[in-house]
């Protein structure tokens, strides 16, 4: 139980200084433009985030870059976080119950 609440403060902790970092936002086509020339990052994987937000994950088969993006219904898109070693996994959705 303890570990769960500090994890969980650290969660909150993190998540508190992501929002008050400054963003580094632009139009959605020159994002995915300087992704692509500059890493060779393409668009792997898609989901809808809170308020129409669109939640997207970049990656490059070559060098294992990978970046998250969210673009806001206003055709901002942020660039959320970014590292490397990435890994795509093909594995089965549990079962909607």
């Amino acid at each position: 139980m303890m570990k769960a609440t500090m994890g969980m403060g650290l969660l909150v902790m993190t998540a508190q200084q992501l929002n008050a970092q400054p963003r580094q936002c632009a139009p959605r086509a020159d994002v995915v433009q300087q992704l692509e020339e500059n890493y060779g990052e393409t668009r792997r994987g898609l989901g809808l985030a809170r308020q129409g937000a669109v939640m997207e994950v970049f990656a490059s088969s070559t060098s294992g870059s990978w970046t998250i993006t969210v673009t806001l219904p206003d055709g901002r898109t942020c660039l959320i976080a970014s590292g490397e070693s990435y890994e795509p996994l093909t594995e089965a959705l549990p079962p909607n119950t």
